[in-house]
């Protein structure tokens, strides 16, 4: 039943309750379109046919006997490559030889199998899960659901990509800096990064083991906002936190009981960084007009300087010169846009300072901030440095509370999806979505329009990364557009809450992303006026050639 691949989570899970289909019939459909799409998307690491298929069985018996059965009984489930499950290698896309496998499950896949959940495989990453595309040395390149020109994005683009192209209707990702929701924003789908430690980590690799002062955190990803609620109430929270002492046994609020029109929310275009697409910027005013529209109030805000904080999350990341990186890939093969910021940061700090000051000169004063919080930090310098960031946190809440505002609205990244290796030299094109990773708060994305060809050019053209970003615009006609709702700490409530308010007020509008595609994935194919590809190289060997 190919059908059942285009229905949301909460929809099928309603069928197999009610006994109008079977697990074995939803999973079968499932793995059919894998197989008859994933060879061109890449979208799957592995996938677990035979084991999925025993386990739809087992549900079916269960349910058939009246058993008690869990939240997410013979839901077909994809989960990112980072999730260890027992007996398979954990790779994020790092070759290593003689690594074991794992011994036990991620907490997220055994609260995923205790709830019934039928585990369909694991998806594809960015290669230590550092950036804005999904491409490895050991599983090659994904592509785009609607543009095999295009990435899904990173790094949990391979579960945006599923999830996308209807091979899956519910998976789970991580966001260190916009991993969940930059793909998601490119793919057309709803996603939520919750507040750090909102559910369990434990059994999750790390790019950069041992980096704790911007931390990952897991989450949903799927085609409505509803499935996005669906999965927040599937599990327990003080199962979760008996999985993960960092996750508080804290009862998870209903956004279904909140009322959107007592809420005020804050919006703002441009944080300062890559000056968003003409494309971008209308999907956020799309989303101001329709969140209006529902009674809410929304009013515009500025956030407190927001270049400070991302130049503190940089420096963060880069604390320790790029050497646990290093260490990782030991001396293997490492994709372009990792060579790039690796060099940055392991540059003597007396280069790197000359390199600002001429960066400066030139009038890139982007460029020349990157620089200057890349690289290496002592002790001292990185207490001093998270002591800042923690006192950043308290002022940033401040000015909400000041502004009176309950959530915010903004755009989630600068530009439309990326043509493949088009991340590359383009990282604080993300610092939208990277400012809630510091900040720590909730943020969900929720997929409001598509690009207009009269969107794709951009003027004026101001330095290095306009110049990039217009190169992204020119090939970006029909692409998915998405907005990114932020809150307070733990008002996971609030932020979906006006996330379903949203989706619902622009669930008519002709232009709304629509996924899974009925006809033939990779439909939309935007490229310059000369008709090549950007990466036209890349497109062409196993590893994406980035």
């Amino acid at each position: 039943m190919s059908s059942l691949t285009s229905l949301p989570a909460h929809r099928l899970l309603s069928l197999l309750e009610s006994r109008e289909v079977s697990s074995a019939e939803v999973v079968r459909a499932h793995l059919d379109r894998i197989e008859r799409y994933d060879g061109a998307l890449k979208a799957y690491t592995k996938v677990f046919a035979d084991q999925a298929m025993a386990q739809a069985h087992v549900v079916d018996d269960a349910r058939m006997r009246g058993l008690a059965l869990g939240r997410l009984a013979g839901l077909p489930v994809s989960v990112k490559e980072c999730f260890d499950i027992e007996g398979e290698l954990t790779t994020i896309g790092v070759p290593k030889k003689n690594r074991p496998a794992a011994r036990t499950d991620a907490a997220m896949v055994k609260l995923l199998k205790r709830e019934g959940a039928v585990i369909l495989g694991r998806t594809n990453v960015s290669q230590l899960m550092l950036f804005n595309e999904s491409s490895n040395p050991v599983f090659g390149r994904t592509s785009h659901p609607m543009s095999l020109a295009h990435t899904p994005g990173g790094s949990s683009g391979g579960e945006a990509a599923a999830v996308g192209a209807g091979m899956s209707p519910l998976g789970i990702g991580t966001d260190i800096g916009g991993s969940i929701r930059v793909p998601a924003a490119f793919c057309g789908i709803a996603a939520l990064k919750p507040t750090l430690d909102r559910w369990p980590m434990q059994g999750v690799a790390s790019g950069i083991p041992g980096q704790e002062v911007i931390r990952g955190m897991c989450g949903p990803m799927a085609r409505t906002v509803r499935d996005i609620v669906l999965a927040m109430k599937a599990f327990d929270p003080q199962e979760m936190s008996s999985l993960d002492g960092r996750t508080p046994p804290l009862p998870w609020p209903d956004p279904d009981a909140v009322d959107v029109r007592s809420l005020r929310v804050g919006f703002y275009v441009d944080d300062g960084f890559v000056r968003p697409s003409r494309s971008v910027e209308r999907a956020l005013r799309v989303a101001v007009k329709a969140l209006e529209a529902q009674g809410v109030r929304v009013v515009e805000f500025r956030p407190p300087e927001v270049s400070r904080a991302i130049g503190m999350y940089f420096a963060a990341l880069s604390a320790d010169g790029a050497q646990t990186m290093e260490r990782s890939v030991a001396g293997g093969p490492v994709e372009k846009p990792l060579r790039g910021l690796k060099a940055i940061a392991q540059l003597p700090k007396g280069v790197r300072e000359r390199l600002a000051q001429t960066a400066g000169f030139l009038g890139e004063s982007l460029l020349e901030q990157l620089l200057d919080n890349l690289g290496e930090k002592s002790v001292a310098d990185l207490w001093s440095l998270t002591a800042a960031m923690r006192a950043y946190r308290a002022t940033f809440l401040e000015s909400m509370r000041e502004a009176g505002i309950d959530a915010i609205l903004t755009v989630p990244y600068a530009t439309a999806p990326l043509p493949h290796g088009m991340s590359q030299n383009f990282v604080m094109a993300g610092s939208p979505a990277m400012l809630f990773n510091l900040l720590q708060l909730p943020a969900a994305i929720v997929p409001v329009s598509t690009v207009r060809a009269s969107e794709t050019a951009r003027s004026p053209i101001l330095g290095l990364l306009d110049r990039h970003a217009a190169k992204v615009d020119r090939k970006s006609a029909g692409l998915p557009l998405a907005v990114q709702i932020a809150g307070r700490p733990w008002d996971e409530a609030t932020v979906l809450a006006l996330s379903l308010a949203l989706e619902e007020a622009v669930a008519q509008d002709p232009e709304r992303p629509r996924l899974p595609l009925e006809g033939p994935i990779g439909t939309v194919r935007a490229t310059d006026d000369d008709g090549e590809d950007e990466d036209d190289d890349a497109s062409r060997d196993g590893t994406g050639g980035l």
